[in-house]
């Protein structure tokens, strides 16, 4: 063969290896949770989803329990491309991206529906485009529901009530000067600790979730709950962009209709959950204060938006668009 013939039929081989087939994937993804909870059912659905949808080319497997490493370090797995995909808390992942520490802000997000409709519009592309360029990419926004106040002898109604009162609050600044900006003693601690804690009087109270307040037995301990809903933290169903950009334009595309799709079942799993844990609350005899009118909790805040503002300026114009969404 001569030397030019060679190189016609190298450069033919070269279009028809990449006229081909795409390399098929097996794709490994982090879950913190038990397989039967919401967020597992959907992540599975998820990567069910993907394999039909792209004929077997993409296939994978979740693994729940937080078996592949804590949160923090998953995350760092994923921008790294170690592990594929996951469903992350947007809250631990501010370390990472600076952006997604707004959505930790006490009623930054007026209620869970509210939420829904920017996280799923122009917030949910701004916070996107920063998860992006730490190499992540968002598919859904999962919902972990509203955190809510639950305390061992009164209700809270008001930003007075909290006064004096040691809570319980997840180790973030945030957080704590949350509690402290209503008057508060706000103890960080493991939340392993929380239940003999509320029962021993170490603290007052803590805040939650309804399926984690419930799921805990915290309801047996502490039986007023609080619909204060002041932080609504979202999550997130993310890919590793170096996984992202390995697949094709139409691989991308069935990816992601996957990953929004998996997003509503999520959300309405949760709300199925959410419900038949403030049931199983009521009939343990707890009391649930609705809190229907927010706005002294919210002037609360402002001295906690002043001090994030101060310290990230660089944020206020996605801190703006959330507040004054209308």
């Amino acid at each position: 063969m001569t030397v030019r013939a060679f190189a016609v039929s190298a450069a033919a081989l070269g279009v028809a290896l990449a006229a081909g087939p795409a390399l098929a994937l097996e794709l490994r993804g982090w879950n913190i949770h038990v397989e039967e909870y919401p967020v597992s059912i959907a992540m599975e659905s998820f990567i069910e989803e993907v394999a039909e949808k792209t004929g077997g080319e993409i296939t994978g497997k979740v693994f729940h329990n937080g078996v592949l490493g804590d949160q923090p370090d998953a995350i760092e797995q994923v921008r790294l491309g170690a592990i594929d995909f996951g469903e992350f808390s947007l809250g631990p992942m501010g370390q990472a991206v600076p952006e997604t520490n707004v959505v930790s802000l006490p009623f930054i997000f007026p209620s869970v529906p509210k939420m829904y409709e920017l996280m799923d519009g122009e917030v949910g592309e701004a916070i996107g485009e920063g998860m992006k360029a730490k190499g992540i990419v968002p598919l859904g926004w999962y919902t972990a529901g509203a955190r809510s106040f639950y305390t061992a002898d009164k209700a809270i109604a008001t930003p007075e009530d909290v006064q004096g009162l040691k809570i319980r609050v997840m180790s973030n600044d945030l957080f704590v000067d949350m509690v402290e900006s209503m008057g508060g003693n706000a103890t960080p601690m493991a939340f392993g600790e929380v239940y003999q804690s509320i029962k021993t009087g170490v603290v007052d109270g803590a805040e939650n979730n309804p399926p984690s307040y419930e799921s805990t037995a915290h309801h047996e301990v502490a039986k007023n709950l609080s619909l204060t809903e002041h932080l609504i933290i979202p999550e997130c169903l993310c890919m590793s962009l170096k996984t992202w950009e390995k697949l094709t334009p139409e691989q991308q595309d069935i990816v992601m209709e996957a990953g929004r799709a998996s997003a509503q079942m999520q959300r309405e799993l949760w709300d199925e959950r959410e419900m038949a844990s403030l049931e199983t609350v009521r009939a343990a005899g707890g009391q649930i204060t609705e809190v229907a009118d927010k706005a002294p909790f919210q002037e609360a805040m402002t001295p906690v938006y002043e001090g994030f503002l101060q310290d990230n300026p660089e944020l206020t114009e996605l801190v703006d668009m959330i507040r004054n969404a209308e």
